[in-house]
């Protein structure tokens, strides 16, 4: 908070007993209110922005005939014009107990989204405060000036309903790889000869059974047959023998 002069006396004393901030540096409050107007831009494209710099009081919020002024005051883009979210930016000045009590928690209580803003130097006493007097915000916003341009970087977002959010992954120390077991390469046997001279060869012919019968015997009348056959046979054989003694006799 700041520019006292025109403000009337009554207000002043409201603003003393809830705000320590009661002028902040030249420097300080030029890139303060030079933040406003950035933001300003940036929400433009989602909802009605209202903005409260310097000692500017155009865009109340809260019920009550004390209401609260944020820096910025997101409307929707409705006609209803109905209260979204407030905007805070805060300096390295204005990050204490007592801003964290008065406007914080207020900002916090009017189940609106809450953003805060903090140089990024006050990132971490920003997140203290929060914790120490359970404040809840929306979205937590780090800001640092390069040059002549100023930098927002993201630093906390709560989750929305329904939303899930995966755990940070702690880096743990690399584990070796676990030996793998070489497989036992199936031994392959050469097949002796006898197994395949067995495989190839084929099977041998089973020996005819020989018959036990006995011959039947000869009656009278064959074997007179074949003592005839054999009488003429051997008669040939001598007649033809002394065919060739004659012959031989006579050639003498």
């Amino acid at each position: 908070m700041c520019g006292w002069a025109s403000t009337p006396w009554y207000v002043v004393a409201s603003e003393v007993l809830l705000s320590p901030i009661l002028v902040r540096p030249v420097r300080e409050q030029l890139e303060h209110d030079r933040v406003i107007r950035l933001l300003q831009a940036k929400y433009k494209r989602k909802f009605e922005v209202a903005i409260n710099p310097g000692n500017e009081q155009t865009a109340p919020v809260g019920p009550g005939p004390a209401p609260w002024y944020p820096d910025l005051v997101l409307l929707s883009s409705e006609r209803s014009r109905k209260l979204v979210g407030v905007v805070e930016v805060e300096t390295s000045e204005s990050i204490n107990n007592l801003e964290a009590m008065s406007q914080w928690k207020t900002f916090s209580s009017l189940r609106v989204q809450f953003h805060l803003y903090v140089p990024a130097s006050g990132v971490d006493s920003a997140r203290r405060l929060c914790t120490d007097h359970q404040i809840t915000t929306t979205e937590i916003w780090a800001y640092h000036a390069i040059g002549d341009q100023i930098r927002f970087t993201p630093v906390q977002r709560a989750a929305e309903p329904g939303e899930t959010r995966s755990r940070p992954r702690v880096a743990s120390e690399p584990r070796e790889p676990a030996p793998v077991a070489k497989a036992a390469s199936p031994k392959t046997v050469a097949p002796t000869r006898a197994a395949s001279s067995s495989r190839t060869a084929k099977p041998a012919p089973k020996p005819a059974a020989r018959s036990t019968a006995r011959p039947k015997p000869r009656t009278s009348a064959a074997r007179a047959k074949t003592s005839a056959a054999s009488r003429r046979a051997d008669g040939k054989v001598s007649s033809r023998k002394t065919a060739a003694a004659s012959k031989a006799l006579k050639r003498k």
